[in-house]
């Protein structure tokens, strides 16, 4: 097997999103009072290994249903290169899935020890849920990113489950507001789904991906990804503004200049397979974003 691929097709770049969502969750926690280093360090750790199972995975099913071929745009994958093949991978997704559900309980245990079964047992279920939902995005008949169910699971995923979950392990309570800041993670998120999706376009119809950006086509879906834009921004200010204590709360906003740059490459685009390159500023704008947010919080 080629390990050098192998770390290709669990695509690291894409980390630095996956954990954005614990980012803000734990920020928000600690600016109430409540922390734990512990369960911060193994709520990204498992959240790597989701983001890692998923990246497998999405190598895996895109590679054995041919969406990966010579017409896709963007870096080549580990199957489509021939490097690795689909039983080494799906050997390698079977380990990832067993550590990283090692780690889930492992987490969970730290957070809520064994007298309390129920959180223990909802959250063991969204351990699941959550390993489920990394496989079924391109693998098997019925996965749910061939469908245009893709931005639901990653909303869910990358923003009510991550912020809200993790903010939960800390305090053990939820509240009204804390959605805000985790809808904000999840329409970014949704954003460089959305990307991805604007440039694969062309290879996704033949191959039969139908993404929402295929139901809809490249113009509704560049408005679709102004909303998203905007709306991460009003609610994470939203957010502040109920929560005012300082200035530092606006520092987030510093995240969005290059978010608006972003933006307006989308709008002037006429080629989707350009937009590449903005997948990884908005990825980075992203978590620059959860840093800010969370820094100007216990400022």
């Amino acid at each position: 097997m080629d390990v050098k691929e192998l770390v290709k097709a669990a695509r690291l770049r894409t980390l630095p999103l996956s954990v954005s969502g614990i980012i803000v969750g734990s920020f928000v926690a600690a600016s109430e009072g409540f922390f734990n280093a512990s369960i911060c360090v193994l709520a990204l750790l498992t959240t790597i290994g989701f983001q890692i199972i998923s990246n497998f995975a999405n190598d895996y099913g895109d590679g054995v249903k041919g969406t990966d071929n010579n017409e896709r745009v963007g870096p080549q994958r580990a199957i489509q290169s021939g490097k690795i093949t689909p039983k080494q991978l799906l050997k390698v997704i079977k380990i990832s899935i067993v550590i990283t559900f090692l780690m889930a309980i492992l987490l969970i245990y730290t957070a809520f020890g064994k007298e309390d079964f129920l959180n223990l047992a909802i959250f063991i279920l969204l351990g699941i849920a959550s390993i489920a939902a990394a496989i079924k995005y391109t693998m098997g008949k019925k996965a749910y990113g061939y469908s245009g169910f893709g931005d639901v699971f990653v909303f869910l995923f990358f923003g009510l489950l991550s912020v809200c979950g993790s903010y939960y392990l800390f305090t053990k309570q939820l509240n009204f507001t804390i959605f805000l800041p985790a809808f904000s993670v999840g329409f970014l998120s949704i954003g460089v789904l959305n990307l991805n999706n604007m440039r694969d376009r062309a290879s996704d119809i033949k191959s039969n991906k139908n993404t929402l950006v295929v139901k809809i086509g490249i113009e509704f879906s560049k408005y679709y990804h102004y909303y998203l834009l905007i709306s991460s921004f009003l609610f994470a200010l939203l957010y502040v503004m109920i929560h005012y204590t300082n200035i530092y709360q606006f520092i987030f906003v510093l995240a969005y200049i290059p978010i608006a740059k972003h933006f307006m490459v989308v709008y002037a685009n006429k080629s989707p397979k350009l937009l590449d390159p903005e997948l990884k500023r908005l990825a980075i704008s992203t978590f620059v974003f959860s840093l800010l947010f969370g820094v100007g919080l216990i400022l």
